[in-house]
C-alpha cells in the first residue's frame, strides 16, 4: 500500500458509505465513512517515509491501528488541527463526531441519523475533516 492507494480507497470508501445510506442501510454506510478517514490519515502518514528511506519500525507498527485519533498524531496532524479548532468551533464538532468512530462499529446498529452526521462531519465543506486532510495528503 503506498500514498496513493490510500487516498483512492479513502475516496472509494466514502462513495460507497454514500451508496448504501442511499439504499437504505445505514449501518453499513457509517462503518464504512470511517475508513474513509482512517485511509486519509495514513496517506499522511505515508506521505511522511521519503522514497528509499527505511520506515522506522515503531511507526509502521504503530500506524497498524483503526484508532484515529492515534492516526491523526503519527500522521503529525495534531498540533496544527488544534490550532485550527480553537477559531472553528464547527471543525471541533465535526472531529468529535468523527473520533466517536470506531471499527467496532460493525457490531453496531447505527441510524439513518447517525449515519447522517457522521458523513457530514467527515465531508462537509465547511469544518469537514476530509477536506482539511486532503489538503495535507
Amino acid at each position: 500500500m503506498n500514498r496513493t492507494d490510500f487516498q483512492q480507497l479513502a475516496e472509494l470508501r466514502l462513495r460507497e458509505a454514500e451508496a448504501l445510506l442511499a439504499a437504505g442501510l445505514p449501518d453499513g454506510a457509517y462503518y464504512l465513512a470511517g475508513y474513509s478517514v482512517e485511509c486519509a490519515l495514513k496517506a499522511c502518514i505515508a506521505k511522511r517515509t521519503q522514497l528509499h528511506d527505511f520506515p522506522e519500525k515503531k511507526l509502521v507498527n504503530d500506524s497498524h491501528t483503526h484508532n484515529l485519533k492515534e492516526l491523526l498524531r503519527l500522521a503529525e496532524l495534531k498540533t496544527e488541527l488544534d490550532s485550527v479548532l480553537d477559531a472553528d468551533p464547527e471543525m471541533r464538532s465535526n472531529l468529535e463526531t468523527v473520533q466517536d468512530w470506531s471499527e467496532t462499529a460493525r457490531y453496531q446498529r447505527k441510524t439513518v441519523l447517525d449515519t447522517i452526521a457522521l458523513l457530514t462531519a467527515i465531508e462537509s465543506q465547511e469544518g469537514g475533516l476530509l477536506p482539511w486532510i486532503r489538503q495535507r495528503w
